[in-house]
């Protein structure tokens, strides 16, 4: 039976705060969110017919700096799922030790369904309905889970026309145009494979001796993917959502999967067209598959749950790292059977983590008034993210523990900090 994202959430935190001595209150404040809004909006729909959504913008910690986050549309969002994102948003942002907090923002609604004109009016309405929480000094969302620039430039245009003023730093990730940063959007995706470099590096590999098994095929896996094999890696298989039957499909091809042949042939959302996927060659398998895969790396790019103890099992013999590309991916259950397997987990609290930081060199560029050169983002990017592998890998080697365990124990540990330094406990 799957975890819920929060319970899962819940008790990482409990262990860190058992490990560090936290008091009853310290635990009790980084627990639970700082602050919640539940929204209830309306739209117009195209056919002039009234439709009432709901969503959520929560706050779960601030006291580092400015909460940072995701905004993400899908049919099953829940407040808990929001919840359990934003205290890692908390966690992520103080383990790469940036001035920042976690949130996280939610609608429940299926973008499938919806045009673009209806789309637009989802994101202001939720806006004008979620605006006593936004700003740039206060919580700041990116694209995140079926959310993406276009989304993201209807909300501040939105955010902005309500407070009257420019606010930039509002969003994140909402384009060039807006004040957005050159290389956000390869930079979750990148993020992974310097991570993955790295732990490589240090297990005597080259990834041109690797092979992968993507799941996702959205904005964050095809970055993976193109980086991944310009270090000369090869992608055995991609999964992703297709649409119309209303299940998961995997893709695999003799040499590997090529970017310029499945990008074409897929949504906006990330979903490949079957048909046209098997005319290219594809062998067209159910969406599991991609767990069978004899490859050396697993990356879960898409929904969280999706390593769990009734089908982590399935995962081949040949695994030997397990690259989170989305929060919450693998539960607690299936990773404790993984590493009593030897596989190595480089957890979305790090490996996911170029989003936060585009985000956070994207509220300095904006600070300055000034845009960096693609160049400089990435390789801001790449140096920030390998010294927070070394840095957490070193304290893991020192405790004996997993590289999930040893960041959320130094996140909780300078968040606590703060939180004392302030009297908040």
């Amino acid at each position: 039976m799957a975890t819920s994202a929060l319970h899962q959430a819940q008790a990482q935190f409990d262990g860190a705060a058992r490990a560090l001595g936290l008091s009853e209150a310290e635990a009790e404040v980084l627990r639970a969110p700082r602050r919640e809004l539940h929204l209830r909006f309306s739209v117009r729909l195209d056919d002039g017919a009234m439709r009432v959504l709901s969503g959520f913008s929560i706050l779960h910690n601030d006291v580092l700096g400015p909460a940072k986050g995701g905004l993400r549309f899908h049919p099953q969002e829940s407040a808990d799922r929001v919840r359990a994102l934003a205290m890692g948003r908390t966690w992520q942002a103080a383990a790469l030790d940036l001035p920042l907090g976690g949130c996280a923002g939610g609608v429940i609604c299926d973008p499938h369904g919806f045009s673009e004109r209806e789309l637009a009016a989802i994101c202001r309405a939720w806006v004008r309905a979620a605006q006593a929480s936004l700003g740039a000094r206060r919580l700041v969302l990116g694209p995140e889970l079926m959310a993406g620039e276009r989304e993201l430039q209807w909300a501040l245009d939105e955010h902005e026309r309500l407070v009257g003023r420019h606010e930039p730093g509002a969003f994140s990730g909402k384009g060039l145009g807006l004040g957005g940063s050159r290389g956000h959007a390869e930079a979750t995706g990148y993020g992974l494979v310097y991570v993955l470099r790295e732990a490589l590096r240090d297990a005597g590999l080259s990834p041109g001796a690797v092979r992968a098994s993507v799941q996702g095929f959205g904005s964050v896996a095809r970055h993976a993917i193109a980086l991944f094999a310009q270090l000369g890696g090869t992608v055995s298989c991609v999964a992703s959502w297709d649409q119309a039957a209303g299940c998961a499909r995997a893709y695999t091809k003799p040499g590997g999967v090529q970017l310029a042949e499945l990008a074409p042939i897929a949504d906006r959302y990330g979903g490949i067209d079957p048909a046209a996927a098997a005319a290219r060659g594809y062998a067209v398998l159910p969406g599991e598959a991609w767990l069978e895969q004899e490859v050396e790396v697993l990356v879960p790019a898409a929904l969280e749950g999706q390593l769990r103890a009734d089908n982590v099992g399935r995962v081949h013999p040949a695994v030997r790292f397990l690259l989170e590309g989305a929060s919450g991916a693998l539960e607690t259950d299936a990773a404790t059977q993984l590493a009593a397997r030897g596989v190595r987990e480089l957890p979305e609290l790090i490996a996911g983590a170029g989003a936060m930081l585009c985000g956070y060199f994207e509220q300095v560029q904006g600070e300055i008034n000034h845009a960096w050169e693609l160049d400089e983002v990435l390789g801001r990017l790449d140096l920030k993210l390998t010294e927070a592998y070394q840095n957490i890998g070193a304290l893991a080697e020192r405790r004996g523990l997993g590289l999930r365990e040893a960041a959320l124990l130094l996140a909780t540990e300078r968040v606590a900090a703060a939180c004392r330094s302030r009297r908040w406990v």
